[in-house]
């Protein structure tokens, strides 16, 4: 049975990475109406941010040479790392069902929320592998950081995912679905781009729910 894991990071109940997370998951619900879907809002319900007891349990992960997401429990001995193994391990246990993974985010100075940076810090340990599952990332920003804009070299969102995707999950193909020019719906001095938020932002749920549909 195939399964999505839909995460949303942003503080904004009204967020366009949010309406464009819906989107996928909405057509992937219609493809696959027998799927398991679950669901995971961060910004309403934030992760627990990494304590010394997570950090003793990637120690004991090192020290053991151990790959096997199944025998992580067993590395944790004290009542800190036993604290800290129960927070990761429902979460990575939803990972670890699903075969496709979204990620609603907003750019916030010019990269990722706090609340999905500490879902990240928790499933994460030294050498894992979520291959061959499917990351797909919804985003919208305020500017336009694609490549041949003037503020490109400012994207530590895109590109920061990318390579922790890669780096620490060996997951390589991680598609990414963006909507740009967001803050011209608010900001006079951007208004006179708003065709081309308008353009980005269709071309962008297009894509979602096109997406949606092929995953």
């Amino acid at each position: 049975m195939p399964a999505l894991l839909h995460l949303d990071a942003s503080a904004r109940r009204t967020a366009i990475s949010r309406e464009l997370g819906a989107a996928f998951a909405d057509a992937w619900r219609a493809e696959h109406p027998d799927g398991d879907y679950r669901y995971r809002d961060l910004a309403a319900e934030p992760v627990p941010f990494i304590g010394e007891g997570w950090t003793e349990l990637c120690d004991r992960v090192l020290a053991h040479g151990n790959t096997d997401l199944d025998r992580l429990a067993e590395l944790a001995e004290t009542p800190a790392q036993r604290a800290a193994w129960a927070i990761v391990e429902p979460l990575l246990a939803e990972v670890r069902a699903a075969d496709v993974v979204l990620i609603g985010t907003p750019m916030y100075n010019y990269s990722i929320p706090a609340s999905l940076k500490a879902w990240l810090d928790q499933i994460t340990f030294p050498r894992m592998s979520l291959a061959p599952r499917r990351f797909v990332v919804a985003t919208a920003r305020g500017g336009a950081y694609s490549p041949g804009a003037p503020k490109e070299r400012f994207d530590y969102q895109e590109r920061y995912l990318r390579d922790f995707f890669a780096g620490h999950f060996a997951v390589e193909d991680a598609v990414f679905i963006t909507a740009e020019l967001a803050n011209s719906r608010q900001d006079p001095a951007l208004a006179h781009l708003r065709d081309k938020h308008d353009a980005s932002y269709a071309a962008a749920l297009e894509t979602a729910r096109r997406l949606g549909k092929e995953y």
